[in-house]
């Protein structure tokens, strides 16, 4: 099988379900192209079982797998900050340890890269599924060009975290991912963007993505709403919008925190999804 000069980055925890870890790697090791690397960030300390099933990617993938070991937990922007500093390749996918690749991702945004020496960023569509992948709750489609990708920034976040290829110079040379609990990801693209770097999102679904009422319910409450307003003035400040688009996206956040549960749900299908 061809390989290809990317490493995929992916940050794991004690609390993560082994059987969803497994799922991901398999769908990141039967790509149908190889990536050279696979960085596995273990973020604090992890479940025996956890354990044993790195150990047995260990031994089925020698070096192409690098596993790095924090003695305690840091947080996703920090495990991946140091993640992306020891990725030994130039391109960086990001996969998260409970989502399901797309057999062809890889190849197709290696491709991209390969067509445009210009392109820093670039992600794709997600279908959300919970249980299993043929059991779709939504499709979160994304704007497609650099013009529109930097407008839509400006109040929402303008990536699928889970589908992204970047260089990895140029994210370290914004400072690269730093902790902001639910938005490192979002917080990344604003500077990126506001350095004028060039993205794009593919019109195709390369990632589906693990979903649902547990979510939903992360995505509420006061313990959500003011970290979530605090980091929104953050990314304000840093990237391209304006205080009328803070002010707008700080209702929605006020509105959508406070929500019951089963109602947020509901609204991120109907109104955040296509």
């Amino acid at each position: 099988m061809e390989t290809i000069a990317v490493s995929v980055l992916m940050s794991i925890y004690i609390k993560e379900k082994p059987e969803y870890f497994i799922e991901a790697m398999e769908s990141t090791i039967n790509q149908t192209v190889k990536p050279e690397e696979i960085l596995l960030v273990e973020d604090g300390p992890l479940t025996d079982e956890l354990y044993e099933i790195i150990q047995q990617y260990k031994e089925k993938l020698g070096e192409q797998l690098t596993v790095i070991s924090l003695e305690e937990n840091q947080g996703l922007g920090t495990a991946l900050a140091i993640g992306v500093e020891e990725c030994r390749n130039s391109l960086i996918a990001r996969m998260d340890t409970d989502d399901i690749m797309v057999e062809s991702r890889l190849e197709v945004q290696y491709q991209e890269f390969l067509k445009n020496d210009k392109l820093t960023i670039l992600g794709s569509n997600i279908i959300e599924f919970e249980g299993t992948p043929d059991n779709e709750l939504a499709r979160k489609l994304m704007p497609e060009t650099n013009e529109a990708i930097r407008a839509y920034s400006k109040r929402r976040n303008p990536f699928n975290h889970m589908t992204i290829m970047f260089k990895k110079e140029a994210v370290i040379a914004v400072g690269n991912y730093q902790p902001l609990p639910g938005f490192e990801d979002y917080y990344l693209w604003v500077r990126l963007l506001k350095e004028n770097s060039v993205s794009l999102n593919l019109q195709q679904t390369l990632v589906y993505a693990r979903t649902g009422a547990e979510m939903y319910s992360r995505r509420g409450g006061v313990s959500y709403l003011i970290p979530g307003l605090k980091a929104r003035w953050i990314i304000y400040k840093k990237g391209l919008g304006k205080i009328n688009d803070f002010l707008f996206v700080s209702l929605v956040h006020t509105i959508i925190s406070l929500m019951p549960n089963k109602l947020r749900g509901s609204f991120y299908k109907k109104q955040l999804r296509n």
